[in-house]
């Protein structure tokens, strides 16, 4: 019984799954990292939008005084310097949206030191800075921000120390005196020992510096220099902890569902087929089933396999009881006709009849025949059943030609229709003995004519043999491919040719049947076919 896999319903593939899985276990920390990094943008832009709405409540004070001071005084000169962008006055609402990207953006060395200024500082910018610098200390207090005002200058006015002193060398202050909102991010001084898990943080050692242009009617009015370490990730995350352990019960739970998923599609089953492979070691001989849910198409492959060879195994052991008891009972028969045929010879040879002793002598002789043609057809059937498919074509013309002058001789006419182009994927040697088979069964039968009509269908050779002979019974359909099975024991049949026959062709991958008929026998042989002769 050859093994064979009946196609399945679309399934994984386990390398397929097993490469899912693996995806997903290395996602998961790379998506942590991920998100941890986004995360951390994101308080180094919460940062700058507070410093952002800071300046601008400071820039409104800062205006404000200005302002009131210029009413005060009747200065006829507009305050501060002019700018050269595009009023946009009639625009009411003017935001800022936060520019630092913690991921993309390049951290800049610290803050140069403040300067010893050229000149000295506007007088009505250090009055403001000194009547606005309690009030913004006092916040910093909740804020936790650094705040430096500066006159249109760049010069220091307001803040805790440096009262004086130049800013205008640093880059984002250039660029709020030129009328444009700046920010950047650059490097601090960490006087604490940084926590081990920090290395994976861009945010750990930074500062956030915002410089906000103080305008009036296109004139620079001041500067606001505000800077603020962003909030630490991790102590952000701490402070978030509830939501922290939500995320890393999501993530145990995730892990836990792959685990749960990994050992249904592949543990699950393999598990079932070692179950179904000990109890069919244990004797239980219809235990192993292909599984009902493999998952995989690999498993389901495997298990088909195991089924398949539970089948072929338990085939081929129920063929050899058979077969044991066939040949016993076939070899019992002759072997009792010689042993009694000997037993009286022993015993009354002296005084038995030469006629009588003659016959005893030809019933062994015709009994040591019928065993020896038995071991020649046991030989046969063996060598059929586990023979080795070799590579060959058989041109089906010739072989019936050659046939049909053999078996003239013996007075069977044979007739052959539509092989002429035929050529099947099998030695010539195999179509030969198959049909020798086949012709001597007629011989048999009394057959006196044999027709054979090939016909080729779906890449086979069909090629139907059929007598003129007495015909099989209906009681006896059903038995013919059984082995030893004869209705012509006394004319030396075995009853092994037709299973012969069978081996042969299935090794090939080809088949006989039986085929319905009124009178005589038709059966019918499927053969690979190999090509046609243009």
């Amino acid at each position: 019984m050859p093994l064979r896999i009946k196609p399945t319903r679309r399934r994984f593939k386990l390398r397929t799954l097993l490469l899912a899985v693996s995806l997903v276990v290395l996602v998961i920390p790379l998506a942590g990292v991920y998100i941890f990094r986004i995360y951390e943008n994101e308080l180094v832009k919460q940062t700058e939008l507070e410093l952002i709405a800071q300046a601008a409540l400071i820039a409104a004070m800062y205006k404000n005084e200005v302002q009131e001071v210029v009413r005060q005084t009747h200065r006829e000169n507009g305050y501060g310097i002019q700018l050269n962008l595009r009023a946009s006055s009639e625009v009411y609402y003017r935001p800022i949206k936060p520019q630092l990207n913690l991921s993309a953006y390049v951290i800049k060395a610290r803050p140069p030191e403040a300067v010893q200024a050229h000149v000295k500082g506007d007088d009505l910018a250090l009055a403001i800075g000194a009547r606005l610098t309690p009030i913004l200390l006092e916040a910093q207090r909740t804020t936790l921000a650094g705040v430096r005002l500066l006159d249109f200058q760049g010069i220091i006015t307001g803040g805790r120390d440096d009262i004086g002193k130049s800013l205008a060398h640093i880059p984002e202050v250039q660029e709020a005196r030129a009328g444009r909102y700046s920010s950047a991010i650059r490097e601090r001084i960490i006087h604490r020992p940084a926590p081990a898990l920090a290395s994976i943080s861009r945010g750990t050692g930074i500062r956030v510096f915002v410089a906000y242009p103080i305008t009036s009617e296109n004139r620079l009015l001041g500067v606001v220099l505000l800077s603020r370490t962003p909030n630490s990730i991790l102590e952000h995350l701490y402070s978030q902890r509830e939501k922290v352990a939500l995320v890393a019960i999501v993530i145990l739970l995730l892990v836990i569902l792959l685990v749960a998923f990994t050992s249904y599609a592949i543990a699950r089953p393999v598990h079932a087929l070692i179950q179904q492979t000990r109890q069919f070691a244990s004797g239980d001989k219809k235990s192993i089933e292909p599984l009902a849910s493999p998952v995989t198409e690999e498993l389901a492959l495997l298990s088909e396999s195991f089924a398949e060879m539970a089948r072929s195994l338990e085939y081929r052991a129920q063929y050899i009881r058979d077969f044991a008891t066939h040949v016993s009972h076939e070899f019992k028969t002759p072997l009792t006709g010689i042993q009694g045929a000997v037993e009286l010879l022993q015993e009354h040879l002296s005084e038995m009849p030469a006629e009588k002793r003659a016959r005893f002598l030809a019933n062994i002789a015709q009994d040591a025949d019928r065993l020896k043609r038995l071991v020649d057809r046991l030989l046969e059937m063996a060598r059929a059943d586990v023979i080795q498919p070799t590579e060959g074509t058989a041109e089906m013309a010739p072989i019936l030609a050659e046939l049909r002058e053999r078996y003239k001789d013996h007075g069977l006419i044979i007739s052959c229709a539509n092989a002429n182009d035929a050529i099947a994927a099998v030695p010539p040697e195999i179509v030969e003995t198959v049909i020798t088979n086949l012709l001597d069964n007629s011989r048999q039968n009394g057959a006196s004519r044999v027709d054979i009509k090939g016909a080729r269908s779906n890449g086979d050779i069909s090629v139907t043999v059929a007598d003129n002979g007495h015909g099989i019974s209906p009681a006896n359909v059903e038995k013919i491919f059984t082995p030893f099975f004869t209705t012509h024991r006394n004319e030396g049949g075995t009853g092994l040719g037709l299973g012969i026959v069978r081996s042969l062709l299935k090794a090939y991958n080809g088949d006989i049947t039986l085929e319905p008929g009124s009178s005589g026998a038709t059966f019918r042989l499927t053969l690979p076919e190999t090509r046609s002769r243009e």
